[in-house]
């Protein structure tokens, strides 16, 4: 059969409900016959039984054998009186007695080993004729009974053609209800599956017609408003492209102006250098004392300078993707200890005590470097503009990941600075800052070093006062975000 002449999906599934109706009507009226007809070689043998139990009860009152009554229940009743050892020793219907040993008969056997038993039908070699055997145990003897299996017995035993064609009756008022429901059930699938065609090549679903409130509709209906929905995101997704788009084209600006800033950042130490020498060129007359200041001065200018361009090549080496930057397995803790040790003496001058709080020996997968700079930024950003006496260094543990904290208990900074904090070259107060020399880069480097790492860094104002970093070092770059930028912006 071709395409063209498959039938539907409604006739489809018609005949498939048919065939499981027949077959389950079958199954059932097979059942009901076997055990109808059961019934009735049961109720026979019951009859016969009633026979044989009162022969043998004759039997047992010393009647001789073949002198008691011939019962009138059935016409050519055969009665049969076997001894225990298999020996026919009476038969009404035969004038010879047989000389086979009868215990292999399968009534006879039962009889025996149950107390009674019967066969439906065998073939008699002594008369030439099929009976229904039925047979008793009555002590000494087993009685044997038996009605020729001829077209009234048949008929007797046969079961009750009327059911069957009730039965066959009720599949047909079923297939008729079938086909109805199944019409029914096929349209609303026809349905789906022209609608599936038309989303398939991308059509607007506008103005569809419902399905019926059933379950099936409801489905339907559900894949139609699912499908609606979808149209609208692949819409809202377009449109959040274009936002993209213009997003990156703000950011190229924005990186431009990060240019800007980083040239005025290098004209002011160059600025304040040049000054200085030309100063101590063109008079070479200055005493020691205002030498020594120009030089302080220029070396001082010299320092900002290097820093500002070490700080620079950092962020540079960031912005690729750390690919330059190494990775090998670093323990934090030994980390934090050299980077305190390096700002001990600064800390003491100021009155400002450093504490650390970490006992263990926490190893990640990192770069030593990389985390000495978060650290050192982060307490040298603390000793320069805190105004506190205390600076502490936390560890703790969540979802088995470390997460450190760098807090202080000076003045902390305006609600309205913590989310550009991290920018490069943001400035709270930028008088201050010059004054005491920063490059404006060294959070935006603690930022970008903690995404490579993997983890997340926020500030956020103490509750005592201060500023608490806090910040999460997995050391597995697989671990940051889509999307989170290196650029520190």
């Amino acid at each position: 059969m071709d395409l063209w002449n498959k039938p539907t999906y409604n006739r489809r599934l018609f005949i498939g409900l048919v065939v499981y109706s027949i077959i389950l009507v079958g199954c059932f009226v097979c059942y009901q016959y076997f055990r109808e007809k059961e019934f009735q070689v049961s109720l026979l043998d019951a009859q016969l039984q009633v026979v044989n139990d009162r022969i043998g009860l004759e039997l047992a009152n010393g009647q001789p054998v073949g002198q008691f009554e011939k019962p009138s229940v059935f016409n050519e009743m055969r009665i049969s009186v076997i001894d225990k050892h298999g020996k026919v020793i009476y038969d009404n219907s035969l004038d010879t007695l047989p000389r086979d040993n009868h215990l292999l008969r399968l009534e006879i056997a039962d009889a025996i080993k149950y107390g009674q038993g019967y066969t439906v039908r065998r073939h008699s070699e002594s008369t030439g004729t099929s009976y229904f055997y039925s047979a008793k145990n009555v002590g000494d003897y087993v009685v044997r009974t038996a009605v020729p299996y001829d077209m009234t017995l048949n008929e007797l035993l046969s079961a009750d053609y009327g059911f069957i064609w009730i039965m066959a009756l009720i599949t047909g008022v079923m297939c008729v209800i079938g086909y109805f429901s199944t019409k029914r059930v096929g349209v609303l699938i026809e349905r789906l599956n022209r609608f599936a065609e038309k989303a398939e090549r991308g059509e607007r679903i506008i103005d569809e017609e419902p399905f019926p409130h059933d379950e099936l509709g409801e489905i339907s209906n559900h894949i139609v408003r699912l499908y609606a929905r979808l149209q609208q995101a692949l819409a809202d997704r377009d449109r959040e492209h274009r936002a993209a788009m213009r997003e990156e084209q703000e950011k190229i600006k924005i990186k431009r102006r990060l240019t800007n800033n980083i040239n005025h950042e290098l004209k002011t130490p160059v600025a304040s250098m040049q000054v200085c020498l030309e100063t101590l060129l063109s008079h070479k007359d200055l005493t020691e004392e205002k030498r020594e200041e120009f030089l302080v001065r220029c070396y001082a200018a010299n320092e900002r300078l290097r820093r500002l361009l070490a700080d620079v090549s950092v962020i540079a080496r960031l912005e690729d993707g750390g690919q330059y930057v190494t990775r090998e397995k670093v323990v934090v803790t030994e980390i934090i200890e050299e980077v305190v040790d390096e700002f001990k003496m600064e800390a003491s001058q100021k009155g400002i005590e450093i504490v650390c709080h970490i006992a263990g020996k926490e190893e990640i997968d990192g770069n030593s470097q990389l985390i000495a700079s978060i650290f050192r930024n982060l307490i040298a950003n603390a000793l320069a503009y805190s105004g506190g006496t205390r600076i502490d260094i936390k560890e703790t543990k969540i979802n088995g990941v470390a997460t450190y904290s760098v807090s202080d208990n000076g003045q902390g900074v305006g609600e309205e600075h913590l989310d550009r904090i991290f920018e490069r070259f943001y400035r709270i107060d930028s008088g201050r800052r010059r004054k005491v020399g920063g490059t404006g880069l060294g959070l935006s480097i603690v930022k970008n070093a903690v995404a490579w790492h993997g983890g997340h860094i926020k500030a956020e104002n103490g509750r005592d006062g201060g500023l608490v970093f806090t910040f999460s070092l997995p050391g597995n770059t697989e671990n940051r975000p889509e999307g989170d930028d290196l650029t520190g912006v």
